[in-house]
Parts: structure tokens; C-alpha cells; sequence
């Protein structure tokens, strides 16, 4: 049941945004993942690869495959995918593991080389387009999270302007929220960070 607050009670008595309640994928993913401050190149390019191949999709069906993803991926390591081939990309077409979507396949792989060969790293480029978490008011119910920000098209526009492939406004913020560059945890969700 949805309370005034915009939260949603589970079992275990602890308040949620209303989509972390769903499944038990998404309560874990919610709970110990979901706005967490992410770092790492390797680490944010997987997300920015499951965020591409989410696009037209639900999240929980990434967030299943997530496994298979990392195999078929070689872990998300920027070095290895970035040196996949036509081989690469057939096996990956034959991967139930996956979503098969050859443009999304090829993107993930020329988005690995745009990353290796990225002065400064990925983790610098992405998080440089973090807004300042002062100037931003926690949602109070689902309708106050909007879904682009101007520092979503910027981070778009800059990947992009890099050789990005697969990463709009809309990804770019999906992928912000999940890696914590911002915190869209509801305000009266138990999950979002409160001040040290």
C-alpha cells in the first residue's frame, strides 16, 4: 500500500520508493545498489552498457540477465571488450544470456575503445557532470523525479561529442541515478542517504 509520503511498505516494515518493492531483484537492487556513489571505469561502464540495453526495456529484465551480461562481457572490463571482434559479436548474437540487439552489441563494444582511449578516464568524465547534491530537494512522491536533467543532456552531449554510442539524455540520467550521482531515493524512503 502506497503511503501519503509516496513510499511503499514491505513485509519488513522499512519504506520504500514504490518500484523497489516489486521483487526481491529489486528490493535487493534498491536497497543496497540503487543511488550508491559508484566509482571506477570498469564499474561505470557496465552500467552504462546495461542502461543502453535497457532502453525499450524494464530494468528487471536487465537486472536478471545482469549475470550473463558480465560473462558475455568478460566482466565489463573496458581492455577485453574493447578488443572484441566480428567473432565476438556473433557469439554475442547467440547468447540467451543477453538481450541479442546487434546495434546495442556493437555500441557496448565501440563504447569500450571510446573508453580506453578516454584522456582522463570515464569515471572523471562522468562524474564531472554530478549536480551539486545541495541545490537538489529529495522527491517527495514518484511525480517529483523527472526523467532528464540538464546535467543528464550534458553528460549526453559530452559522451556523445567523445564517440559514445546509445546514450541520450534519458540514459544518461537513468545511469546517474543508479552510479549516485544524484540521490532520487524518496524523501521518506529508508534507502536514501541522509547527511553525515
Amino acid at each position: 500500500m502506497t503511503a501519503a509520503d509516496g513510499t511503499v511498505v514491505g513485509p519488513d516494515g522499512l519504506a520504500r520508493c514504490p518500484w523497489g518493492i516489486s521483487t526481491d531483484d529489486y528490493v535487493a537492487y534498491h536497497d543496497g545498489e540503487w543511488g550508491v556513489p559508484l566509482h571506477g571505469d570498469d564499474a561505470l561502464f557496465e552500467r552504462l552498457c546495461l542502461e543502453a540495453f535497457q532502453s525499450g526495456l524494464s530494468w528487471i529484465t536487465i537486472l536478471r540477465r545482469r549475470e550473463g551480461f558480465r560473462t558475455a562481457f568478460a566482466g565489463f572490463e573496458i581492455a577485453k571488450v574493447a578488443e572484441f571482434d566480428a567473432d565476438d559479436v556473433a557469439r554475442l548474437l547467440a547468447d540467451p544470456g543477453i538481450i541479442r540487439n546487434r546495434a546495442k552489441i556493437v555500441a557496448c563494444i565501440a563504447n569500450a575503445k571510446t573508453a580506453r582511449d578516454l584522456p582522463g578516464g570515464l569515471d572523471k568524465l562522468i562524474w564531472s557532470h554530478a549536480p551539486n547534491p545541495k541545490g537538489r530537494k529529495a522527491p517527495r512522491t514518484v511525480a517529483d523525479v523527472p526523467a532528464i536533467t540538464p546535467e543528464s543532456e550534458a553528460l549526453a552531449k559530452d559522451l556523445r561529442k567523445k564517440g559514445f554510442k546509445f546514450v541520450g539524455p534519458t540514459t544518461a540520467y537513468a545511469m546517474m541515478q543508479a552510479c549516485g550521482l544524484v540521490d532520487d531515493h524518496l524523501a521518506a524512503c529508508h534507502a536514501r542517504r541522509r547527511p553525515g
